[in-house]
């Protein structure tokens, strides 16, 4: 097991079990904080480990004030109002990445949130716009790229019913689809990411492979039978043929290459098995190969244990976490259900231990405490899918 993954960056699970009323005590903490720490401005301060991580993520989805009110919304409580101007102060000062139309980083995921939260029909048009204009945006990935916003334009058509929405959508869809081809190195289909002027071929969900196979997957009921059919097809043969298996255990590198990636190697949702099986948890049922492989991606996830750099779902426990669930959906097994309980435990202890470490919390959805909630509030609801990606 030890070539699959780097222990080294994991930690002992925690002894404590699984106790329902426990867990949501502590989802009501994380949430009492968060609302009590909005500053006047409507934001949060940002964590410093997403400062030395990113620049800075104030206002968008992924690390910021959009992406923190909807998990709030989700869990029920917080300040649907803090919505209100975020996108105006947005265009007026962008965060550190600029004024982009993505979904993560830029206008979409706002303008999202603020729809979801009851927006006018102005907010729309000016959604339906930023996906347009990111249709061939050439980061071909999630964060900022066409995929994410195509994420963006599902939820809205399943919200409204409106085909404005899945227009745009197949606008995407085409462009990504012609931007997927055959490589003869790899032996498989993929996408070229070109990211900070830099080109690479990215496998994993956050920046890659995985993230876009997904957002075409979502919307397959907006492809004709024979491209989804291929897309199924091309799906399973780029995974199986890009995995590193072991002893009935399977990862898969962040890029095109080595199995370890700039020293390390990564099992976490952005790059590794658990973001693998999350999204793709839910292609090809009834392939029992691809189950397997699937399932062993599970086992190394579960054996490497939780991750010690963060609770959040990026990069962290709770998003490792959620692919006990995917397998969980997919397979019916009970353990599976269990052992994302167990990972839900493990992530709200680390956020108050983080909590005791920093002196605040980290108020983010995809990095830190606000993720790690909405993973344990999915464990109660036995309720699979990455927040904000599968489920809005």
């Amino acid at each position: 097991m030890s070539m699959l993954l780097s222990p080294n960056h994991h930690e002992p699970l925690t002894e404590r079990v699984w106790d329902e009323a426990w867990v949501r005590r502590r989802i009501d903490e994380i949430v009492a904080d968060a609302e009590g720490a909005v500053g006047a401005s409507g934001l949060w301060a940002e964590h410093p480990r997403d400062f030395d991580e990113s620049g800075q993520w104030l206002k968008g989805f992924y690390a910021g004030a959009a992406g923190t009110i909807w998990g709030l919304h989700v869990l029920g409580h917080g300040r649907d109002d803090l919505i209100d101007g975020l996108y105006e102060s947005y265009v007026n000062e962008p965060d550190s990445t600029g004024l982009v139309p993505g979904y993560w980083d830029g206008e979409a995921g706002i303008l999202l949130v603020a729809q979801l939260l009851g927006g006018d029909a102005a907010g729309a048009d000016r959604l339906q716009s930023a996906i347009g204009r990111n249709a061939g945006n050439e980061t071909n990935e999630l964060m900022w790229g066409a995929p994410g916003t195509m994420l963006v334009a599902l939820a809205m058509h399943g919200r409204s019913g409106e085909q404005r929405w899945a227009d745009v959508w197949i606008e995407s869809a085409e462009q990504l689809w012609s931007r997927w081809s055959d490589d003869d190195d790899a032996g498989c289909y993929l996408w070229t990411q070109l990211l900070n002027g830099k080109t690479a071929q990215y496998i994993g969900p956050a920046h890659g492979f995985a993230g876009n196979v997904l957002a075409l997957w979502l919307g397959r009921h907006l492809l004709d039978g024979d491209r989804a059919a291929e897309l199924e097809r091309r799906a399973v043969a780029t995974s199986t043929t890009l995995a590193v298996r072991e002893g009935g255990l399977a990862n898969w590198p962040p890029t095109v290459g080595p199995l370890a990636h700039r020293g390390r190697v990564r099992t976490q949702w952005c790059h590794g098995a658990p973001g693998m099986v999350t999204s793709l948890a839910s292609v090809a049922r009834d392939d029992d190969a691809f189950t397997e492989l699937l399932v062993e991606a599970g086992e190394l996830t579960w054996r490497a244990g939780p991750l010690a750099a963060s609770p959040g779902l990026c990069h962290g426990t709770a998003g490792n976490g959620l692919a006990f669930m995917a397998l969980y959906e997919r397979t019916g097994e009970a353990a599976w259900l269990e052992r994302a309980r167990k990972f839900a435990v493990h992530a709200l202890e680390q956020v108050a231990r983080e909590r005791e470490e920093h002196g605040t919390g980290r108020y983010t959805l995809w990095t830190g405490d606000i993720g790690a909630a909405v993973m344990a509030q999915s464990c109660i609801e036995s309720r699979a899918g990455m927040p904000s990606l599968d489920w809005v």
